[in-house]
């Protein structure tokens, strides 16, 4: 027969079991990288760049959650999937107060990947939090292309496909105005920018696509999830979004913040796939 007693301990056995078993699957899927992949149609994209791959690396967090051995894993998996292009979105540091200790390695091992259109990157939220000075110092030292409030063109066959960047929304000074200048009406744009709620702050009709992180696909998600850094909720969760005047592919990120887990929102790296709205008309009529 069992007493009150034996009831509430059996209980609160179980009940620390599950949290423990939870906690447990929660360190094993934060260190189980995905590949998602998926096919993004952009506005005015050049015939040339359809079919074009863009791998997205976003929210590393190098820090005291996320080694650098997985940062590491993280390159040579990208490369290993030969993307034509690699953006990078931002917070690659755990913590702005840390950054000029966990920037150098982090930036280091993302030097290593190798694209033969170009690796691109913009700053997060945790890397501009003290000014993003050592971001700044440290990104022009390295052989990724910075696309803070810039452009570069990227050209295929004749054909040119404008990669542009702003700074973070929270603490930079992200300014698209200067991102765009020089880029022609009727240009493909993709845009990188590490929180996707700039899609809904500052919309602008020239830009196809934008590729952000940020949200981390909640993290933590069981039916919903209790920490989303959105203005928007869950719009912006995770996947391909529709913005006001734009798409918004946003990654779930590879590393984690606050706690060092991951339920329901595997770290991942999407590879994606560029065509053109004919070219999706033409496949569909085959």
């Amino acid at each position: 027969m069992i007493t009150r007693r034996k009831f509430i301990r059996n209980t609160a056995l179980l009940g620390a079991g599950g949290i423990l078993g939870t906690a447990g699957y929660g360190f094993w899927e934060a260190s189980d990288i995905q590949v998602t992949e998926q096919t993004v149609t952009v506005p005015k994209l050049p015939p040339a760049f359809d079919g074009t791959t863009i791998a997205v690396l976003a929210d590393l967090h190098h820090g005291p959650f996320v080694g650098i051995e997985f940062i590491r894993s993280a390159v040579r998996l990208t490369n290993s999937l030969a993307p034509d292009l690699i953006a990078l979105v931002g917070d690659y540091a755990h913590k702005g107060k840390t950054a000029h200790i966990e920037l150098p390695p982090c930036l280091e091992a993302l030097s290593q990947l190798t694209a033969p259109l170009g690796v691109f990157a913009v700053p997060g939220n945790h890397d501009m939090q003290r000014g993003g000075d050592v971001y700044q110092a440290l990104i022009a030292d390295t052989p990724l292309n910075d696309l803070t409030n810039k452009h570069r063109t990227v050209t295929l066959n004749g054909e040119h496909l404008y990669l542009a960047g702003v700074d973070d929304l929270w603490w930079g000074k992200p300014d698209l105005a200067r991102a765009l200048t020089g880029v022609p009406a009727n240009a493909g744009v993709v845009l990188l920018s590490h929180n996707p709620d700039f899609a809904e702050i500052r919309p602008d009709p020239r830009v196809g696509l934008i590729l952000s992180g940020h949200t981390h696909g909640g993290q933590f998600y069981l039916g919903g999830a209790p920490w989303l850094p959105s203005r928007f909720g869950a719009k912006y969760r995770r996947g391909l979004v529709r913005g006001p005047m734009s798409s918004v592919f946003v990654s779930r990120g590879l590393g984690e913040a606050g706690v060092p887990l991951r339920l329901n929102a595997p770290p991942e790296i999407c590879i994606l796939t560029l065509a053109s709205p004919e070219g999706i008309t033409s496949r569909n009529s085959i």
